[in-house]
């Protein structure tokens, strides 16, 4: 891997030189660990004038689960305890002869833009914005691998809860037993806290769950995600608790699985992003739940749960290939409950098959 590491931060560095700068401070931990591999908490990575440099507060461990670091990567550990890596960062690339440093001002907070200013006053310091994350949106096969394993996890865990009795439970005994049975699979841990919700809680986005007891007739949603070495993926479905889903359950589950699957069929290399949003939106739109429809029908996925490209309808931008999001629509009736259907794909061109579906348990409308 070091060689993909090695090419991701030549990229990186070309789009400094391309923007006047001749060194980059790279602070944000998802950055560090997309250039670096594996890195400590709080270490930042310098691209230097004359070396990169991995610049840690204590010494780097192997940990297998968070990937493993670029090995032909230099390791600048502060001498001392308290210090900060960033501004040890900015005092070496002067140290290698740079006259200018990027830095990622929407991860530094004011004080520490301050304090690299102050150490290294001769440095010009410039905003290195978003460059590192636009490497980011497009996986390559090996990112794409650990999304795949990570879905395959998420696949497992959920598939396990629905054998299981689950009237009388609560969502937070549930969402509980979901995490669990994530780490018993193999992943590092969950991609984000589960949402369990029943009743008249279901189809809320982002749900935090609650002591309320499944009952029958409830809709039941889900939605949890596995990280695997770092990457992280996503999967909601939606089920009936009982025997016979009421014939509106039946009329909105439709309803929102005929939108999710119009977002799915829109993902294509040069699609716009809003167009994505939209073949998902109008089919609720149409039905009159615009008013009720989260600010998104998707997102990108991978270091982070929540990447760009953001499929919103003022997003700008077209996808490429080798693009994995999300496409999760849903709606949800006040005092009534809802439906959410969430899935992680890749995008890929049609003559490789059109959408890569990455989380494959059943979107039939079950009764449990």
């Amino acid at each position: 891997m070091s060689e993909v590491y090695a090419a991701r931060r030549t990229r990186l560095r070309d789009r400094c030189n391309a923007g006047g700068s001749a060194a980059a401070l790279v602070s944000r931990p998802a950055n560090v660990r997309y250039l670096a591999g594996a890195a400590p908490h709080g270490a930042v990575l310098l691209l230097g004038k004359r070396e990169d440099l991995l610049v840690c507060a204590g010494p780097p461990e192997d940990r297998p689960t968070d990937g493993r670091r670029d090995e032909t990567l230099g390791v600048q550990v502060l001498p001392g305890p308290g210090g900060d890596p960033a501004v040890a960062a900015a005092d070496l690339a002067t140290a290698q002869g740079a006259d200018s440093l990027a830095v990622e001002e929407h991860h530094l907070t004011v004080a520490r833009h301050r304090a690299i200013g102050s150490v290294a006053p001769r440095l010009r310091l410039a905003d290195l914005a978003g460059a590192v994350e636009q490497l980011r949106v497009v996986k390559d096969e090996e990112e794409i691998s650990c999304l795949r394993i990570g879905a395959e996890i998420a696949d497992q865990a959920l598939g396990e809860l629905l054998e299981s009795i689950l009237v009388g439970r609560t969502e937070r005994h549930l969402a509980l037993e979901l995490e669990r049975r994530l780490v018993d699979h193999g992943a590092d841990g969950p991609a984000f806290p589960t949402s369990v919700a029943t009743g008249p809680h279901a189809g809320r986005r982002g749900h935090r769950p609650t002591d309320r007891r499944v009952e029958e007739g409830d809709f039941l949603s889900v939605c949890l995600g596995a990280t695997y070495r770092g990457y992280r993926c996503e999967i909601g479905r939606t089920f009936v608790i009982g025997t016979s889903p009421a014939d509106w359950q039946i009329e909105l589950y439709d309803l929102v699985f005929a939108a999710q699957r119009a977002g799915r069929e829109a993902l294509a290399p040069g699609a716009a992003f809003r167009d994505v949003d939209r073949a998902a939106r109008q089919v609720l739109d149409s039905a009159g739940h615009g008013e009720r429809l989260p600010p998104l029908t998707g997102h990108g996925v991978g270091l982070e749960i929540d990447e760009d490209p953001q499929l919103a309808p003022s997003a700008m931008g077209k996808l490429d290939a080798c693009v994995p999001v999300t496409v999760e629509p849903g709606v949800h009736l006040p005092g009534r409950g809802g439906v959410r259907i969430d899935d992680t794909l890749v995008v890929r061109p049609e003559a490789d098959g059109g959408p890569e579906l990455l989380t494959i348990t059943t979107k039939e409308l079950l009764a449990l």
